[in-house]
């Protein structure tokens, strides 16, 4: 257990960094009295923060996979949407020419399978008609599946790049390279991803909790949960990917902003000192502090660790 002292200009003099202030004084060979207080070990947190932009928990670039005529758009940007909502109606004129191919095949089909048992086709006449019947169901399905466009999820609509009447394409017409007709995005849960060292994979745990932060609204803290961990270090910056969920029932939040992000990690014991009781030599990087021996200030070189507001490691 040692003493220490912190240097001002004025004075020599000492700050409490225990949770209560226990300090004495000594006399200097000048006559000054100083206050020191006793160092001793502290169970502290081990935090990291990072920064990280929020983004929408779920998002989806709503299209067809096949370019055709938007009949209808059923929505306006702000709109929320409920999952299984018809969200864009496309042209349904080829679904209905391609329906009734199907109801023909469908038809035929039931009478080849009655022949085949009376053997009154062959296997190959059986076999052709097969195929081109479920050639065709699955090409029905898929063009139905792109004729009404439904909600993937819960969400609200974020963009609109159409008109009704208007030619979809199929060309890209997003910022990152994706084509779309409106865009979704689920918003009363949201995201970050971070990057961290891979020192720390073996402390990284789902449902650990994260504290988020932005300047948007100075001294408010919102708090998050880790609902995923990457299984892999990226070799190139030898750290591995957090996912970071934030309730965000009020909409306080939204994609797109710029977040400070605390993560605690570990707790472990260490010393921690006012960072006033802490100098550095001039001209170099050297630090050091003074402690009390035999009633004497005596300097001390240490090196640093964590920072905590205003106390060091």
């Amino acid at each position: 257990m040692r003493k220490i002292i912190a240097v001002s200009m004025l004075a020599l003099l000492a700050f409490s960094c225990g949770n209560k202030d226990k300090t004495t004084e000594i006399e200097t060979e000048k006559g000054k009295n100083v206050k020191v207080l006793t160092l001793e070990k502290q169970r502290i947190k081990v935090q990291r923060e990072y920064t990280a932009a929020i983004n929408a928990f779920d998002k989806v670039y709503l299209a067809p996979t096949v370019p055709g005529r938007i009949a209808n758009i059923k929505v306006e940007v702000n709109d929320k949407v409920q999952k299984g909502q018809t969200v864009v109606m496309m042209d349904d004129a080829p679904l209905l020419q391609l329906e009734v191919q199907y109801k023909n095949l469908e038809k035929e089909m039931a009478r080849m399978d009655t022949l085949i048992r009376y053997e009154s086709i062959s296997q190959q006449i059986y076999d052709q008609t097969q195929a081109q019947y479920i050639a065709t169901k699955t090409n029905y399905d898929n063009l139905k599946e792109n004729t009404k466009l439904l909600a993937p999820f819960n969400g609200v609509v974020t963009n609109r790049f159409y008109d009704d009447k208007e030619i979809y394409s199929g060309a890209p017409n997003t910022q990152v390279g994706k084509s779309a007709i409106v865009i979704i995005e689920q918003i009363e849960k949201l995201k970050v991803n971070l990057n961290v060292s891979a020192r720390f994979f073996p402390l990284v745990k789902n449902g650990m909790y994260a504290t988020l932060s932005t300047d948007i609204y100075p001294g408010q803290h919102f708090a998050g949960k880790v609902s995923l961990v990457y299984p892999t270090i990226d070799p190139s910056t030898r750290t591995f990917t957090v996912e970071i969920t934030i309730p965000n029932s009020d909409l306080s939040l939204r994609p797109g902003m710029y977040a400070k992000v605390n993560l605690d990690l570990d707790e472990k014991e260490a010393l921690i000192v006012p960072s006033s009781a802490v100098l550095m030599q001039e001209g170099t990087s050297n630090r050091f502090i003074f402690i009390v021996e035999n009633n004497k200030a005596k300097r001390v070189a240490v090196s640093l660790g964590e920072r905590f507001d205003d106390k060091l490691e």
